[in-house]
Formats: structure tokens, C-alpha cells, sequence
């Protein structure tokens, strides 16, 4: 079968998701119409089974155990700590509250592992008192949106875990290759807050930098909460469990720090909330991942991924262009479609590609999701934007004024990580070897 009619589905998709359907029934529905009305040659039992076997693996375990780890980290005080952390480091500085809302996306790629959470924990917590400060909504509104670009690359993301998944690589380089992305990405909006605020006269949070002893101090008091990524990529490092192990060890470890460390968890109170933030977080994910998957089987079946693989091949031999071309292809996607979408639609199709040019698959999945993350942050259809502006009542118009530094400063940081690899590959390397 030759023609049009074959890539049908892929047009459908888009088509679907534009007149407002959800990603995931966009997918599914491309896909068993063309099983049902265009090729008829597999069963649809087959098709089926498809969805089923797609949700049964152990390693999707991973998902709803850091998910739900996130939950419990912002229920049991871990996450306050953390902030008074950060503000103990940056509070003294230009744009003190700007700085810390930029330090605690980072520390908090730890825990809620997820931009759309932490944008929205933020816009609750630090946007109103940002405002109180003299800092305008809309300059609040966009840091806030823009640090969060940062928390799903820093382990354990969720992104992470679905990349380590759709490119069958280990889940413990990718966690370990957030790191240095992750803390770029950070430092260079916090250079622009730095700049901003110099300009606007925003002032210090704090009246005078922290002591070392102080610092020291309030590092003991949040230290739980600083040790959580490190403990679980030190886990899986020497054997002590899997990566979905390792969320359950996660869901453990907050459960004990919350209710007998900081005293703030109760089960009582709490259970409820965490459970529904458990289950609406874990659910969209995993749906999109079965939906992808099974769509993945239309693209297998068809052979697209080979033709993309020979279409851009053909459009250059060298690696840097090639990396600058699938950048552009994944700056577009991530404007129109969420993250977690548009990293299960893509990679599929674009890893072979580059894994064939000798790229490696853990270094472009850095690419990969710190180019979404951008995507997050620009119209028509940026989830990190529609979050903040959403909860903070703040104008887009407005919001995208005061963004576009913030995303020229995370685009540098995309063109260095991918054109230096080093800079993903260096701690995997460290901790796993070459």
C-alpha cells in the first residue's frame, strides 16, 4: 500500500488535536482507523492486545511511585524547607525572591519531578508574595513559569523515565545526565534575573548574605529533602534496587521523613489529596504512553521511522547540523503539542537517526527535554504558560513580554548542550563509566 492514504493517520493525529480532542484518544483513534478501514490485513485483536501489553511493564511502575513521591514532599514540609533553603543561599542577592523561586526549581527537580507541578506550587506560594514585594505579576508569573523548564530535566523527572523508556536506554545514565543541563539551565536564568533586576532596582529578599554557619544550619534542617535524588541514583548505581524500586523505596523514604522526621504528614489529612494527585499525575502520563505506543505500532508497521531516518540522512551527513535540524523539529512540536506528547510522538522517530550518525541516545535525550521544556513556555499551546497565567490571573500578552529573556537564556543553554556533549555525558560517565 503506496500513497497519501498511508500517512493518513499522522495527519489525522494533528487534525484531532486541533478541533480539541486529548492527545490520547487523537492517537488511538489514527490508529485503529487506519487498522480498520485503511489495512485490514492485521486482526484488530491484535490492535488490542496491543493497549494492553503496552501498560503491563514493570518499568512503568517508576511513574506513579515518583509521582507519587512528589505529592507526599509537598504535603509533608519538604518542600518548605528546601525553599527556606534556597532563600538562606539568594535571598540576599538582586531580585532576591526572583533568585529563589529559580534555586527552588532546581532543588525541587528532586521531588515533584514534574513543570507543570512545581509551576503551579510556585504560582501559589512565591507569586503573591513576589507581588507583595514590588515585582510585577507578569514578571513573576514568567520566572515562575521558566524556572520550572528546569525541574523535569533534573532527576527524578518524569520525562526522564518516559525518554529512558521510548529510547530503551538506562534509566540510571538518564537520570544521572539531568544533572549538569539541569543546573545550567538554572544559573543562566538566574544571570538574567540578576540582570533584570539590576535595571528595575528589584531589591534583596534578605538584608545581608548568609553566614556559612547559617547556611550550614538550615543545609542540616533540609538536608532530607537535598539527599532524595542522590540517594535513589546511588541505589540503582550499586544494585540496591530498580528504577521502580527505587520509586517505591522514594515513596517510603518521604512517607518516614514527613511523618517522623519534619511531623508535618498526616495520613488522616493528607491521604486523600495525595492519592487523587497520584492518579490524575500517573493516569495522563500512561495513558499518553499506550497511546504512543500503540500509535508506534501504525509507524513500525508502515516503516516511517526508516523513511525519516533516509529522508534526513539524505539532508546532510554531519552530526551538528543534524542536531541543529532536530532541534528545530522539536522546538516546533513542543509549541503545539505538551511535553510528555510531543517526546512520545518524536523520539521514537528521530533516535534512530541520530544513534545512526553516532550520537549518543542519553546525550540527545537532554536535548530532547530541555527543548519541550521551551516549548512549555511559548504560545499557542505552552503548558507551563496557560499554568501560571492560569492560577496567577496574569495576561498572556503580559506574560510573554516579560518571558522572552528567560527563554533566550534557556536557549543558549540548548545550543551548548548540544553542541557539547560532555556537558550531559560527564556525571553518567563518572558514575557508570564510558
Amino acid at each position: 500500500m503506496s500513497g497519501f492514504i498511508v500517512y493518513l493517520p499522522i495527519v489525522l493525529v494533528f487534525v484531532l488535536y486541533f478541533a480539541g480532542v486529548p492527545i490520547v484518544y487523537s492517537l488511538l483513534g489514527s490508529t485503529f482507523f487506519y487498522f480498520m478501514f485503511i489495512d485490514t490485513t492485521s486482526p484488530m485483536d491484535l490492535i488490542l492486545q496491543k493497549v494492553l501489553t503496552s501498560s503491563q511493564s514493570f518499568s512503568l511502575l517508576a511513574i506513579p511511585f515518583f509521582v507519587m513521591a512528589g505529592s507526599i514532599m509537598n504535603y509533608s514540609g519538604i518542600s518548605e524547607k528546601m525553599m527556606e533553603f534556597a532563600e538562606v543561599l539568594t535571598g540576599h542577592m538582586r531580585g532576591g525572591l526572583a533568585q529563589v523561586n529559580v534555586l527552588l526549581s532546581m532543588l525541587m527537580g528532586g521531588c515533584s519531578g514534574s513543570a507543570n507541578a512545581d509551576a503551579a506550587m510556585q504560582s501559589k506560594m512565591l507569586v503573591p508574595q513576589m507581588e507583595e514585594r514590588g515585582y510585577s505579576r507578569a514578571f513573576s508569573a514568567a520566572i515562575t513559569a521558566a524556572s520550572s523548564a528546569a525541574t523535569p530535566v533534573i532527576p527524578p523527572g518524569v520525562n526522564l523515565i518516559v525518554y529512558a523508556l521510548l529510547a530503551s536506554c538506562s534509566l540510571g545514565r538518564v537520570f544521572a545526565a539531568g544533572y549538569v543541563p539541569g543546573i545550567l539551565m538554572s544559573l543562566s536564568l538566574m544571570i538574567a534575573v540578576a540582570i533584570i533586576s539590576k535595571k528595575r532596582n528589584y531589591q534583596p529578599s534578605r538584608t545581608k548574605r548568609a553566614s556559612i554557619g547559617e547556611i550550614g544550619r538550615q543545609a542540616l534542617i533540609s538536608f532530607w529533602g537535598l539527599a532524595f535524588p542522590f540517594a535513589i541514583i546511588l541505589g540503582m548505581r550499586i544494585g540496591l534496587f530498580t528504577p521502580s524500586e527505587g520509586g517505591a523505596v522514594a515513596v517510603l523514604y518521604t512517607i518516614v521523613i514527613g511523618k517522623f522526621i519534619y511531623k508535618k504528614l498526616s495520613f488522616r489529612e493528607h491521604f486523600i489529596p495525595i492519592m487523587k494527585e497520584t492518579i490524575s499525575g500517573s493516569a495522563s502520563v500512561v495513558m499518553i504512553m499506550v497511546s504512543a505506543s500503540v500509535f508506534g505500532y501504525y509507524l513500525t508497521w508502515q516503516g516511517i521511522p526508516q523513511m525519516v531516518t533516509r529522508a534526513l540522512t539524505s539532508l546532510t551527513t554531519n552530526v551538528y547540523v543534524m542536531l541543529l535540524l532536530c532541534n528545530v523539529i522539536l522546538l516546533i512540536m513542543g509549541m503545539f503539542l505538551e511535553g510528555g506528547a510531543a517526546l512520545m510522538i518524536i523520539a521514537p522517530l528521530l533516535v534512530p537517526v541520530v544513534t545512526s550518525m553516532g550520537v549518543d541516545p542519553v546525550h540527545f535525550g537532554m536535548i530532547c527535554i530541555v527543548n519541550i521544556m521551551l516549548g512549555g513556555l511559548t504560545p499557542p499551546f505552552g503548558s507551563m504558560m496557560f499554568t501560571t497565567c492560569g492560577i496567577t490571573n496574569c495576561k498572556i500578552s503580559d506574560f510573554l513580554r516579560e518571558c522572552w529573556a528567560f527563554m533566550l537564556a534557556l536557549f543558549v543553554v540548548l545550543i551548548l548542550i548540544t553542541v557539547f556533549p560532555a556537558l550531559s555525558l560527564v556525571v553518567p560517565n563518572l558514575i557508570y563509566g564510558a
